[in-house]
């Protein structure tokens, strides 16, 4: 930091400019900033300027004329670790925003200066130190990193682990090379400082991030909202939920309202309702009572009569306005707007009657063979063995639909065809005809590494449609005396690694879990 007299002085010289304890000017603390072009007519760092996102800065300066700017953080393993943002829109007064510092590291940030011609005027260095990171965060060990086949971006994990106080949950973003290179720190938030996101943080379509806060039986806070946030933590805007408790999932729909896992407060069962909130109105403006479309008594996979369902992730299919709903122990269910089944995936053992009073064995799918050709074998209709070119999904998370309409999904694969004698996860895309009430495994990957990658609870899988590749994480192995999670890139024509990264906690939540959830993004939103 400055020293006193100097900071003294300089905040002075600043007057309305404003001057704090996290600011910074030039190139280092002690010495004169270095030159820059002479369009510059004032500029001043502040690290972590919000206080809630250590690797991040901005610096806010003054041109004499018109300019448009681009800044590169110089990464510590050469061009291929740089993050490089353009800024186009032309003016005199900026704020830029800057991301993917390094933790403890003197940064070197450039920014360089353009005219309405595109001609240059310039650049500037400037040296950002930062501090060391929160000893929370885990060890992240590359294995493989083919990054001329990778999708582009960054790792966003949404991370359980800790070294000791569990809250606020953290999540961070890593690099290729195993760098974090961004991350929330909510300890001081007046809001968030017991913050359990459950399934974790995605982005949404204006760039920012946004997920549920709750979770009390597990020491979370019980603010009970949706929140989103930008990328220095500041909140830009919440959603409530009376009558309601949040887990696990908040999903965008493509018209910006949400689709939100809920308990209905008061009710005998948990995890058996979704709600819509409109976005603007901030109105819950749709119900789903799961207890009423499916049978919840139902126990052929639990016997716990009050967590019958436990949804864990729920996706809105635009193809016909139906939501598709994971729920850990019964299986993926498409129900219509109203509340209808549409069908259920899921071996056909022990379907009875909705609560309703409908018939719910007349929306099983039935599975068919490479060639298309029904699967007959009741065995493997009820989930008692596995076809050659079919196995059901066992107590699964995170469904999404690909762009071609298949159902992409991570199968846990706990207590597969109801025993534990063989422990794999997968990624699996299945192709659902609804007219005809077939289920076709298209792809699968994981079964091969065994118990290597095998995640019995939480976890995730993602199609990245750049490059026709899969992102593949289990968030819970226990693995040859270690606990960790991984985030592995799969190559969906040949099932090549193109990337993987052990990401080991130093004490994982509840001893098992380290993530639920990651994300190949960019840095900067698009």
């Amino acid at each position: 930091m400055l020293r006193r007299g100097t900071l003294l002085m300089f905040c002075l010289g600043l007057l309305l400019n404003g001057c704090g304890s996290d600011d910074v000017t030039g190139s280092s603390d002690d010495t004169p900033p270095v030159e820059g072009p002479d369009v510059i007519l004032s500029d001043v760092v502040r690290v972590n300027p919000g206080s809630y996102a250590p690797l991040s800065a901005r610096i806010d300066l003054s041109t004499a004329s018109d300019v448009s700017i681009s800044l590169r953080v110089h990464g510590k393993n050469g061009e291929e670790s740089d993050i490089i943002r353009e800024f186009p829109d032309m003016g005199t007064d900026f704020s830029i925003p800057v991301h993917g510092l390094y933790a403890n590291t003197e940064n070197t940030v450039t920014l360089n200066f353009e005219d309405d011609s595109g001609t240059s005027l310039g650049s500037k260095d400037y040296t950002i130190q930062t501090g060391p990171l929160l000893a929370d965060l885990p060890q992240i060990v590359i294995k493989e990193a083919d990054r001329q086949a990778m999708a582009e971006g960054f790792t966003l994990v949404s991370y359980f682990g800790h070294n000791g106080t569990a809250f606020p949950q953290r999540p961070f973003i890593f690099d290729s090379f195993g760098d974090i290179r961004w991350y929330l720190d909510f300890r001081g938030h007046p809001d968030l400082n017991g913050l359990f996101y459950d399934d974790g943080m995605e982005r949404l379509a204006n760039g920012n991030f946004y997920f549920g806060s709750g979770g009390t039986a597990f020491g979370g806070d019980a603010s009970n909202s949706i929140y989103e946030v930008d990328l220095f933590g500041a909140v830009q805007n919440t959603w409530e939920m009376p009558g309601y408790e949040f887990h696990h999932e908040v999903h965008e729909k493509p018209n910006g309202n949400f689709l939100v896992t809920v308990n209905k407060i008061g009710a005998p069962t948990i995890e058996d309702h979704i709600i819509e909130i409109d976005r603007e109105s901030k109105q819950i403006i749709k119900v789903w009572d799961l207890g009423v479309s499916l049978e919840k008594t139902r126990t052929t996979w639990t016997t716990d009569s009050q967590d019958w369902f436990h949804a864990n992730a729920v996706v809105y299919d635009e193809t016909d306005d139906t939501i598709i709903v994971s729920g850990r122990t019964q299986g993926v269910v498409k129900l219509t707007a109203s509340n209808e089944v549409v069908w259920i995936m899921a071996p056909h053992k022990d379907w009875g009657s909705a609560g309703n009073g409908k018939d719910l064995n007349q929306f099983l799918l039935t599975p068919l063979d490479k060639d298309g050709t029904p699967i007959s074998s009741q065995a493997v209709l009820d989930g008692d063995s596995n076809h050659p070119d079919f196995e059901w999904n066992w107590y699964q998370h995170a469904p999404l639909v690909m762009p071609n309409g298949d159902i992409m999904l991570f199968d846990n694969g706990d207590s597969r065809n109801y025993s534990s004698n063989e422990r794999y996860s997968r990624a699996v895309v299945y192709r659902v005809n609804p007219t005809d009430m077939t289920i076709q495994q298209i792809w699968q990957y994981g079964k091969e590494l065994g118990e290597e990658a095998y995640s019995r609870i939480v976890s995730d899988v993602d199609y990245l449609p750049q490059k026709d590749h899969m992102l593949y994480s289990p968030g819970a192995i226990i693995f040859d005396g270690s606990i960790f999670g991984k985030s592995m890139e799969i190559d969906m024509s040949n099932n090549e690694v193109i990337f993987e990264a052990d990401i080991i906690p130093p004490i994982a939540f509840f001893n098992i879990i380290t993530l639920h959830r990651t994300e190949r993004l960019p840095l900067y939103p698009d």
